[in-house]
């Protein structure tokens, strides 16, 4: 029988390996092309830390640990410090006003659902007590998303001017975009569908990184580490997935419920 602590240790160390070396490799590759550029140098830095932040954020979520917010607040000031430097003034709010409040929300919703804090007498928890939506609110949570969804892929098509046709591609933003909001709350209110959401998050940004990286004007190196992290989130979110539905079984006596 797997030992599912050990199992899920090696796991995630693996997975923070190998992003790393993935990272790691691009700045090298992207550092020659910045010498004597000591902005170039300092935000390909920044970026580099933020997506390790990010890899190590992800893990710990799937684990149920709620150090993942502090690594989290430090991959959305990094991010949102990126997206602003480039003038990606979208990203840079999503980042500096949503997802970075929302790592206190989740941190303060975590230590109620008994993550990191001790119990009358009982050795200290470690992981979050997570928990399920009813089918009713399965119900409200997934119309509310694809009304975001549809009202985010229609003024994407406005921006791009293409509303006579599908777009993809936009269709791909939106849903990346309404995915992750809706995920993010999820996870700061500790329910195991979460990771159905950072699935479909995952899916979706693989299909519109990998369409960016081979379907418009060939590849790129920044494209392409994109769309490889996303594959590792993927790998991550159904680990996580496979996990939360064990963290969120009912349980006789359960003061979280």
């Amino acid at each position: 029988m797997i030992d599912e602590k050990k199992f899920n240790r090696v796991f995630s160390t693996v997975l923070m390996s190998l992003m790393a070396v993935a990272i790691i490799v691009t700045a090298c590759f992207k550092f020659e092309d910045l010498r004597g550029d000591t902005h170039g140098i300092v935000m390909l830095a920044l970026a580099s830390v933020a997506s390790m932040t990010g890899v190590i954020s992800t893990v710990l979520s799937a684990n149920g640990a709620i150090m993942t917010f502090i690594f989290g607040t430090l991959n959305a000031v990094l991010v949102a410090a990126v997206a602003l430097d480039n003038g990606i003034m979208g990203n840079f709010a999503l980042h500096a006003f949503y997802f970075l409040p929302m790592q206190f929300v989740g941190i303060w919703q975590w230590r109620r659902r008994g993550a990191g804090i001790s119990g009358k007498g009982e050795k200290e928890k470690s992981q979050v007590q997570a928990r399920r939506m009813t089918p009713r609110l399965r119900i409200v949570v997934a119309l509310a998303l694809m009304a975001a969804t549809s009202v985010a892929y229609f003024v994407l098509c406005r921006i791009d001017g293409t509303t006579d046709s599908f777009n993809g591609k936009a269709f791909l933003d939106a849903a990346v975009f309404t995915f992750n909001v809706g995920g993010q709350v999820l996870m700061s209110f500790a329910y195991m569908e979460q990771w159905v959401l950072w699935n479909l998050v995952n899916i979706s940004s693989i299909g519109l990184w990998g369409y960016t990286t081979w379907g418009a004007d060939g590849a790129s190196g920044y494209t392409i580490v994109m769309f490889i992290k996303y594959c590792f989130y993927f790998v991550n979110s159904l680990n996580g997935l496979r996990i939360w539905l064990n963290l969120s079984k009912p349980r006789q006596n359960d003061e979280f419920a």
